[in-house]
């Protein structure tokens, strides 16, 4: 385990960062937007616990961990393809992937049918959780224009668009079911 003794180190002070290889790169480098955008998904995702207990919460719980995973994979250029057997950089896995999509499937029969677009809110959890899938959105797209530009694991791709399918239906449950949803009136108030 790392243990820091410093807040701050002053590396930073010029406009760069390192990357997980040690590479230095500026700041506002797509790389660096694109897990930065990841870690301002967890942020949100820590004040939807606040709300949150139970099944959800551990749910929750999971997600956080898994994306500092795919913060260091995002860190860490490369595709894992190449990685150094003995000290592989650590990437986004299918398992972690799989365990959104069955969490997704057994929320989602739960759940009332859509009849209509959700908008955001209800509950105060449902409320962040639309937060935590609008900027989870955000960070797909940058990981996505990302992979346009370097290789990346492509896992990562699969993982943070699954996470906003996540993020949508767990939000319709936080609001008894979806049965408390709001949802969108087309031209109401025209």
């Amino acid at each position: 385990m790392v243990q820091l003794t410093r807040i701050y180190t002053k590396s930073g002070d010029k406009g760069k960062t390192a990357l997980g290889n040690g590479t230095r790169v500026a700041k506002n480098d797509i790389r660096v937007a694109a897990y930065g955008t990841v870690d301002e998904t967890n942020a949100v995702i820590g004040v939807a616990r606040l709300h949150a207990s139970g099944d959800v919460d551990a749910m929750l719980a999971r997600i956080q961990n898994d994306l500092f995973d795919l913060g260091a994979d995002l860190c860490t250029p490369g595709d894992g393809s190449d990685d150094n057997p003995e000290r592989p950089a650590l990437r986004i896995t299918p398992t972690q992937t799989e365990r959104l999509e069955s969490e997704i499937d057994a929320i989602n029969a739960g759940l009332d049918p859509l009849t209509s677009f959700v908008l955001p809110g209800g509950s105060a959890l449902s409320a962040q959780l639309h937060v935590a899938r609008t900027v989870s959105r955000r960070a797909e797209r940058l990981i996505v224009e990302l992979a346009g530009i370097e290789a990346i694991n492509p896992e990562a791709v699969r993982y943070i668009n699954r996470l906003s399918d996540h993020m949508f239906v767990l939000a319709r449950h936080a609001n008894n079911g979806g049965k408390d949803d709001i949802l969108w009136q087309p031209g109401l108030t025209r």
